[in-house]
C-alpha cells in the first residue's frame, strides 16, 4: 500500500559539495565558498525546486588532518567557508519560502547567544529559521576554544541536553501577545506575559528574559543528527527534524523505528519528527551518462587525498604502489574496528590501494542514474518507512543542485511524492509540523479552561 503524504527535502550547501574532489571539477568555482553569489545561486535554485530547507553543517575548525603530509593542501573539502549565521540572514532577503538551517555547537557557545541569534534569523526570514544542534567532536575545534582536548563524551551530551532546555526556555520568555504597544495608554508590554527563566543548573545559570521576541513560527525548528544512544534520546524528546546517516534500507528502517518508537514516552506523536537521511545524487539523461559523471569525479581525486581517507584505519600508505595490493597495517591504528572492516573489504574484493580509496571516497548512500532510477530509490525508502524525506548531499555544486531541480524534482512531482507549491509561509508549516505553543501561554489557557 502506497504511503500517504509528501516527502520532505533539504539541500545541504556546505562547501563546494560532498565529494573531496568537487573543487577540481571544471564546472565548480574553486573559490565558491568565499563568494556570496555562490551561496545565493544555490539557495535560489533549491527554492525553485521547492526544497523545504537549505542546510549548513557547520564546523568551527579544520577537522581534516594533514595525514599523509601534503594531503591537506590538495583537499578543498571543508577548509574555508563563510560563517553561516552571518550568511543566512543575507540569503533570507534573497529567498521567500525555503527554510534556513545551520549548526551551532552546544560545547562552544552559550545558550543566550544561540537563542538570540536564531530568534533574530527567524524574524528576518519571516519564520524560516532552524537550529542544527551538535556537541562538536574534534580536537581541532577544542584547540580553537581554550582547550587542549575535547570534553569527554558523557559531559558533552549532558551539557547539550541542558543547553537545549535553556534555549527553549529563553524563546518562551515572552508570550505571543506580550507586546501591546499601547501609545495612548503608555504601555509597551503586558508585565504578566513576560517571564524570567531563572535557570540554575549544573552547566548554566541564565536569568533571562531573552531580548528578542515575536518569532513568526513560535520558535525555530530544532534539527539534530542523533546517531548515538543519547543522541537518539534527545531527538525523540525534542527534535523536529533528524538528519540520519544510513547506507542501506535495512539500517535506515531500523533507525527510523527505533527513534520514532521512543517518542511516545515524551508525549509526542510520530509525525512530530521528520527523519531525513543523507543521499548523494548524480543524475544523467541515461544511466551511462550518470555513471560517466560519477567516474569523472572519482578520477579527479588526488591520490594523497584518497590516502588521507584510509589513513586513520590503515596508516600511511603513501610509500606503496597505488596499483598494488593493500598491505597489512604496519602499526596499531586509531580505529581498530574500522581497520578490520577496511581490510576485510580489501581482501574479499582483491582491491588495490587506489581501488580501495576510491570506494571509500565515493561511499555512502549514492543514487546514480536517470531521474526515474533516482526517484525509484527515494520512493522505495519513503514508502518502506525508512525516512520521511531526504537531506540531499550534492557531490559537487552548483551542478548537482541544478540537476536535481531540473530532472529529479519533476519526476517526484509526477509520482505525487513531492509538492508542486509551498504549503505555508514558515518552515514549520512546510514541514507539516504542528504550530508551536508557548509554554506560558499554554499554561494560561489551561488555567482559564479549568476555572
Amino acid at each position: 500500500m502506497a504511503r500517504h503524504g509528501m516527502m520532505k527535502l533539504g539541500m545541504s550547501m556546505r562547501g563546494l559539495g560532498y565529494h573531496p574532489a568537487a573543487w577540481r571539477h571544471p564546472d565548480v568555482p574553486a573559490d565558491g565558498t568565499l563568494r556570496f553569489e555562490h551561496y545565493a545561486y544555490n539557495a535560489q535554485t533549491a527554492e525553485r525546486g521547492l526544497f523545504d530547507m537549505i542546510f549548513f553543517a557547520d564546523g568551527i575548525g579544520l577537522r581534516e588532518r594533514d595525514e599523509p603530509r601534503g594531503s591537506l593542501a590538495r583537499s578543498g573539502y571543508e577548509l574555508v567557508e563563510m560563517e553561516p549565521l552571518t550568511l543566512l540572514p543575507a540569503l533570507a532577503v534573497l529567498t521567500k519560502h525555503i527554510g534556513l538551517v545551520t549548526t551551532a555547537s552546544t560545547t562552544y557557545n552559550e545558550p543566550y547567544h544561540v537563542a538570540r541569534k536564531f530568534a533574530t534569523l527567524d524574524l528576518i526570514s519571516g519564520g524560516r529559521a532552524g537550529w542544527n544542534i551538535v556537541t562538536s567532536w574534534s580536537e581541532a575545534e577544542a584547540k580553537n576554544f581554550n582547550r587542549e582536548e575535547h570534553l569527554e563524551y558523557d559531559t558533552r551530551y549532558e551539557r547539550a541536553a541542558e543547553f537545549v532546555e535553556v534555549v527553549k526556555g529563553l524563546w518562551d520568555c515572552w508570550e505571543p501577545d506580550a507586546f501591546v504597544y499601547d501609545k495612548p495608554g503608555g504601555l509597551f508590554y503586558d508585565e504578566r506575559r513576560m517571564h524570567l527563566l531563572n535557570h540554575r543548573g549544573k552547566h548554566f545559570q541564565v536569568r533571562g528574559p531573552l531580548n528578542v521576541a515575536g518569532m513568526p513560527q513560535g520558535r525555530p525548528v530544532l534539527v539534530q543528527a542523533g546517531a548515538s544512544e543519547p543522541g537518539r534520546e534527545i531527538a525523540a524528546a525534542t527534535a523536529d527534524v533528524v538528519y540520519a546517516a544510513a547506507d542501506s534500507l535495512q539500517a535506515a528502517r531500523a533507525y527510523y523505528d527505533d527513534v520514532k518508537g521512543r517518542m511516545a514516552k515524551y508525549g509526542r506523536d510520530r509525525d512530530e519528527l521528520k527523519i531525513m537521511p543523507g543521499v548523494r545524487t548524480i543524475v544523467g539523461r541515461t544511466r551511462e551518462e550518470a555513471q560517466a559523471k560519477f567516474d569523472r569525479l572519482q578520477d579527479l581525486t588526488d591520490p594523497l587525498v584518497g590516502l588521507a581517507r584510509v589513513y586513520a584505519a590503515l596508516g600511511d600508505l603513501s610509500g606503496y604502489d597505488l596499483d598494488g595490493p593493500v598491505p597489512e597495517p604496519q602499526r596499531a591504528t586509531e580505529m581498530r574496528s574500522s581497520t578490520e572492516r577496511v581490510m576485510q573489504r580489501a581482501r574479499s574484493q582483491n582491491l588495490t590501494i587506489r581501488q580501495l580509496y576510491k570506494q571509500i571516497v565515493g561511499g555512502g548512500f549514492y543514487l546514480v542514474g536517470t531521474a526515474c532510477d533516482i526517484a525509484d530509490g527515494m520512493q522505495e525508502w519513503f514508502e518502506a518507512e525508512a525516512c520521511d524525506g531526504f537531506n540531499v548531499l550534492p557531490p559537487y555544486l552548483p551542478g548537482c543542485c541544478d540537476d536535481f531541480v531540473e530532472f529529479i524534482t519533476p519526476e517526484l512531482q509526477r509520482r505525487g511524492l513531492f509538492r508542486t507549491a509551498y504549503e505555508g509561509g514558515t518552515l514549520r508549516e512546510n514541514l507539516g509540523l504542528k504550530p508551536y505553543v508557548n509554554r506560558h501561554a499554554a499554561a494560561r489557557a489551561q488555567s482559564a479552561a479549568a476555572e
